[in-house]
């Protein structure tokens, strides 16, 4: 360009803008950047990055090295202002986050897998003296369920539940208070239940216990679960059936007999008709031995009733206003 021409391009930029400081390229007074390099008028290119205008545009820092106007070569950092000039918009992957519902469903599983163990691990003890822990042999004794005295005096139950089973020939009743096992003193159900299961089936052990208040002592021999159920099945099949009294089980109450320290158990509604009522039984009557069976628990009454044989006469032996009166009761069918 000749000296003439320049002067024209000089004159005709001082009319319609003004020079860039860092080129020396013409500026239209609208723009506040070189077109020709990327500055900004009066700023180099880093301060030019940083403007509010564009405070989206890519740093050096900021951009990938493969990116345009950043890589070796031409297109390196000299390439910059071309780059900010026409800023790019980068996108940032943001990473995925759990919703409340999908941490919800998480919690329930684990709570469920949690429950799941805990129940395969917690240990339990099933009614009848007989232990579940799987790694102690099975035993079985015959009684509904241990349970503690108050005082640490030893355990009881409420009924001899299983014919033939080692408590029955034993000779132990509802209402017993075993406490010694095989030598050990008893004075928990836990203890008891640990001595059972101790014990190997069918070593004769000796059981100490307190009935109306006086100490005895009887031998017993503990049996597997299975012979236990082998027996309930036996007497479940008896072709005679079970005994029937004609009472209300659940209108019968242990009560103490006045004037001494023996459990009976008082009757309430006593059945019309029925082998109780033709026998001449009547309501608070204090039954205190079936059949030479000692009675001093509600439970034990009914078990006994129910292993009676039908039509079979039984003896009975009751408390009526302070006197002892026996009764011969021939017992239904039930």
């Amino acid at each position: 360009m000749s000296s003439d021409e320049l002067n024209q391009a000089n004159n005709s930029g001082n009319q319609s803008g003004t020079h860039c400081s860092t080129c020396g390229a013409v500026m239209p007074p609208d723009l506040r950047f070189c077109r020709a390099c990327g500055s900004r008028l009066g700023e180099d290119v880093a301060e030019y990055t940083e403007t509010v205008r564009f405070q989206n545009a890519p740093t050096a820092n900021s951009v990938p090295p493969s990116a345009p106007g950043f890589g070796a070569g031409p297109q390196g950092p000299q390439a910059f202002g071309a780059v900010a000039a026409a800023p790019m918009q980068w996108t940032h992957k943001k990473k995925r986050k759990f919703s409340g519902m999908t941490w919800l469903f998480i919690g329930l599983l684990l709570f469920f897998v949690a429950a799941g163990v805990f129940t395969t691990v917690v240990k339990q003890v099933r009614p009848g003296g007989m232990s579940s822990v799987a790694s102690a042999p099975l035993s079985f004794i015959g009684v509904d369920n241990f349970k503690d005295i108050e005082g640490g005096g030893g355990v009881t139950f409420n009924n001899v539940d299983t014919p033939d089973a080692p408590a029955d020939k034993a000779g132990l009743i509802g209402g017993d208070v075993i406490t010694s096992f095989d030598g050990h003193a008893v004075t928990r159900r836990s203890e008891m239940i640990d001595l059972m299961r101790q014990t190997p089936v069918g070593k004769p052990v000796e059981v100490i216990y307190l009935r109306d208040g006086e100490v005895k002592k009887t031998t017993l021999a503990l049996i597997t679960r299975e012979q236990g159920n082998q027996l309930e099945r036996a007497f479940a099949r008896r072709p005679e059936g079970r005994g029937r009294f004609g009472y209300d089980p659940g209108d019968a109450e242990r009560v103490l007999v006045p004037g001494t320290a023996t459990y009976g158990v008082q009757l309430g509604e006593i059945s019309s008709s029925m082998p109780a009522d033709m026998a001449g039984i009547k309501p608070g009557d204090i039954i205190v031995e079936f059949d030479k069976v000692p009675i001093r628990t509600p439970g034990e009454l009914k078990t006994r009733i129910l292993r009676a044989k039908p039509y079979e006469t039984i003896n009975i032996v009751l408390i009526r206003d302070g006197q002892r009166l026996e009764f011969a009761v021939k017992m239904g069918k039930e």
